[in-house]
């Protein structure tokens, strides 16, 4: 309609102001789960009747804190295992920027198991159907879904809770906010903060994958307040 006013088509733009006949789109946050009730997942991802690959890519995502299109992805070039590194390249981020992710020993036993099954493929977790390509971004979801927690929590909420237990274990925010890869809505800080706190995100990742160990066997309480001390690094 701008177009049609602008080159004389039309005398008046008709739509002009529509968007005050609507209400503004509410904000919600994806569902996700507590994480005292973190060994509740694990204890139901031990038990789902899902496969290998699949359950093997939830963990991925869980371990590594990233998205899941992100996850699904993964291509075993990506890897270095010189520097136990996942180097990211920015056409597969949300923010179009290279994404470093340290790699926890948990995290590497994952790769250890996929290797078997897909060493062979471009991806570490190839589609089922078609191994030239990765698994479908929604197989994680889907998955969670039919182990119970059907509005309960989806993939992308393993990220809000690694999220909110690491803050409330006293993290550096900077820090985590780096490892979810995100990105302020503060430009002139962006521009001047470039670190990517490699060092520090690596102790963060190794505790983090060790309380998902923890949480997996049982050697946790519910309160996930167990054998736990807030981490200054």
């Amino acid at each position: 309609m701008v177009y049609a006013v602008n080159s004389g088509m039309i005398n008046a733009n008709p739509l002009s102001g529509i968007n005050q006949a609507f209400q503004s789109p509410k904000k919600q946050h994806l569902p996700t789960i507590k994480p005292e009730q973190l060994p509740l997942l694990m204890q139901a991802l031990s038990m789902a009747s899902i496969k290998i690959t699949t359950r093997c890519l939830i963990e991925w995502q869980l371990h590594t804190m990233v998205r899941p299109s992100e996850a699904a992805g993964t291509r075993w070039s990506e890897i270095d295992f010189d520097t136990n590194l996942w180097v990211i390249p920015d056409h597969r981020m949300k923010k179009k920027k290279q994404h470093v992710v340290p790699l926890s020993p948990q995290s590497l036993a994952l790769l250890d198991l996929m290797k078997p099954i897909s060493s062979n493929s471009e991806f570490v977790f190839p589609s089922e159907r078609n191994f030239k390509a990765h698994t479908h971004p929604a197989t994680a979801n889907m998955a969670i879904k039919r182990m119970g927690f059907h509005k309960q929590l989806v993939a992308h909420g393993l990220r809000a809770l690694a999220s909110t237990t690491l803050n409330e274990q006293g993290f550096d925010y900077d820090v985590i906010e780096t490892a979810l890869a995100h990105t302020g809505s503060n430009e002139v800080r962006n521009a001047y903060n470039r670190a990517d706190y490699i060092e520090r995100r690596k102790h963060l990742m190794n505790w983090w994958s060790e309380y998902i160990e923890n949480a997996a066997i049982g050697n946790m309480s519910l309160t996930g307040k167990k054998g736990l001390k807030i981490v200054n690094i």
